[in-house]
């Protein structure tokens, strides 16, 4: 069972850390300000921010990391908020997603579609909020689409952090892989 799917591929990251700007310019202005170089390659730059030796310049960047996922969240039903953590779990969140993204987890571009058939025989539900603008639909659907052992269940009423249909939807597709 995959959940609000996301697979780290370039044009999902682009979109996560540029493209959705078109929809939050305000936040992602704070956020791009935020970086050493606001026109350059705001994920390495961040990375450097979260590995100084300077406590305050990681916390600094750990926040304005937040507030960029907090905005980007918001108007789901039970978002909460990633800036609402722990020092360290702001640290924590921010130092994973710019190491991992500013990598792109170390795939290929579309590796996880290109390898697919590995996972042919093996069933699966993909659990998507079709309001996720974090991660949006597209991905989840082409996976779908490439497996075929695998059923898309898109949740009208949910975003990446999920709602009460998305959690009915995830227990049912645990029910469904439960041992007799």
């Amino acid at each position: 069972m995959l959940v609000a799917t996301f697979t780290s591929s370039p044009d999902e990251i682009d979109w996560l850390y540029r493209g959705v700007r078109r929809l939050l310019p305000a936040q992602w202005e704070a956020f791009r300000a935020g970086a050493p170089d606001p026109d350059g390659d705001l994920l390495a730059g961040y990375s450097r921010l979260l590995a100084s030796p300077d406590r305050e310049v990681r916390l600094r960047a750990a926040r304005d990391w937040c507030a960029w996922e907090d905005a980007v969240i918001p108007h789901e039903r039970d978002s909460g908020q990633f800036s609402a953590g722990t020092d360290d779990e702001l640290l924590t969140l921010a130092r994973l997603c710019a190491h991992y993204y500013g990598h792109h987890a170390w795939l290929e571009d579309d590796q996880l579609l290109r390898d697919i058939h590995l996972l042919h025989g093996i069933p699966a539900v993909l659990i998507h909020g079709r309001a996720d603008l974090s991660a949006p639909l597209r991905k989840a659907w082409q996976l779908a689409q490439a497996w075929p052992d695998a059923e898309l269940v898109v949740i009208d009423d949910a975003g990446h952090t999920g709602s009460p249909s998305m959690g009915t939807a995830v227990l049912e597709a645990i029910a469904r892989f439960e041992e007799p």
